[in-house]
């Protein structure tokens, strides 16, 4: 098996908070957190975006979440996401009022299956031209 490590060396210039996130990755209880998740096949990333203007990363803002569509990534306000269930699949989450939330998600074509009830989700492409 490869393992990849790609780290950056400094972290300087990002904002505070994701400075912290970085440095938080290699803290003992941190990986343990880590090796636990992978028993779920989960992982750790670090929520967050880029300035249109600068390309500057910057937090996620709670009012805003990742959304992958037709493999492009957007920020979209989080309220006209959130209900959207039956078109979005949320793949990554953050811990806010003391429960877990979607922090971002991959937009969906369901395709009816075999039988009365189950559904084939498969992930929104580009389409052809």
């Amino acid at each position: 098996m490869t393992i990849a490590n790609v780290s950056q060396g400094s972290t300087g210039g990002l904002p505070q908070a994701l400075r912290t996130a970085q440095e938080a990755i290699h803290f003992p209880e941190v990986q343990e957190m880590l090796r636990r998740l992978s028993e779920y096949k989960l992982g750790i990333f670090m929520p967050h975006m880029h300035d249109e203007q600068t390309g500057e990363f910057q937090p996620l803002p709670d009012e805003v979440m990742q959304v992958e569509s037709g493999l492009e990534v957007s920020f979209q306000p989080t309220h006209e996401i959130a209900n959207q269930t039956d078109r979005f699949l949320p793949v990554g989450w953050f811990w806010r009022a003391g429960a877990s939330a979607p922090s971002a998600v991959c937009e969906m074509i369901w395709e009816e299956g075999q039988g009365d009830t189950e559904r084939n989700g498969k992930h929104k492409m580009l389409k052809e031209n």
